[in-house]
């Protein structure tokens, strides 16, 4: 049983579609406090309902903070939530809720203060094969890292070659905490492959059905895949089938395949990296006999 406390901070993980932010929207109901996201595409403007931000009525139900404040075209680092964060901690009580474990570590363990990345080691980066990439960083960041994801094997490589150290010994001169993991509840849900993937499936239809399309086509005259932004699962698809380079059942079967993929990512960080958070097995149905709201 995990208790929740109205006075202390609650950070909840968990892959994609396994309702994290039905739980964080519930106990900010029932107890009070902003949620406040922690999703790394989330922060843009740009497609909402393709990456799941909160709609109207959730809005409605309870403040929200950090959801698509950031311009579609922007860079946007975990230096950049930090800061952003920092000012709501110090608030009404904060729910801390997405899927970007980095995030989530580099609030409650510290962050490197890594100098910017300049815009010539970025197209590097954007040029070069993940492979090479790999091959030149140092064992010790090869293992730190999430090797599968080509956006952090990039940024471990940038760091090692605009400032000739590697990511690893950056991390070893980390800072304190922000929000140190004794002084919040922090949460993941364990979502089972064979549970989660039809939740997967069904949210991208419904996505569709809400309007997913239209919101890439509205930004396809600016289209540009280099932003993070763009990043965002299924809008190079959607793209694609705008651009008649396939059909929207292609589409649809790119796209969920790799939310499948994203979603096998998140589970072996959040087995690796959190371990001494509570771990919460779903289905959902279960939470209302793993946690405890203490008045």
């Amino acid at each position: 049983m995990i208790d929740i406390y109205p006075d202390r901070p609650v950070l909840i993980a968990g892959p994609t579609a396994s309702g994290k932010s039905a739980l964080a929207l519930h106990i900010a109901q029932m107890q009070g406090g902003v949620v406040v996201n922690a999703d790394a595409l989330q922060v843009f403007d740009a497609f909402r309902v393709l990456t799941a931000r909160p709609d109207d009525a959730d809005l409605a139900r309870a403040p929200h903070a950090l959801y698509g404040h950031v311009p579609f075209d922007q860079s946007y680092s975990v230096g950049h939530w930090l800061r952003d964060i920092t000012p709501l901690l110090n608030g009404a009580r904060p729910i801390i809720v997405g899927g970007t474990g980095l995030y989530f570590s580099a609030l409650t363990e510290g962050l490197a203060e890594i100098p910017p990345i300049d815009s010539q080691t970025r197209m590097m980066g954007d040029a070069r094969d993940r492979a090479a990439m790999l091959a030149d960083l140092d064992p010790e960041t090869a293992t730190r890292i999430d090797t599968q994801n080509p956006m952090r094997v990039q940024r471990a490589w940038e760091v090692q070659f605009q400032t000739g150290r590697s990511l690893a010994s950056w991390q070893d001169d980390t800072p304190p905490p922000l929000l140190p993991l004794s002084n919040a509840t922090p949460i993941v849900l364990d979502a089972p492959k064979d549970w989660l993937t039809p939740r997967i499936n069904q949210r991208f239809d419904l996505m569709l059905d809400g309007g997913a399309l239209e919101e890439v086509r509205a930004i396809l005259p600016h289209w540009n895949a280099a932003p993070p932004a763009a990043k965002a699962i299924g809008a190079p698809e959607l793209v694609a089938y705008l651009q008649a380079a396939m059909t929207l059942v292609q589409a649809r079967e790119a796209a969920t395949i790799s939310t499948r993929q994203y979603a096998k990512r998140q589970r072996t960080w959040f087995n690796k990296r959190m371990r001494d958070w509570h771990h919460v097995h779903m289905p959902s149905t279960e939470l209302s006999t793993s946690i405890r709201f203490v008045s």
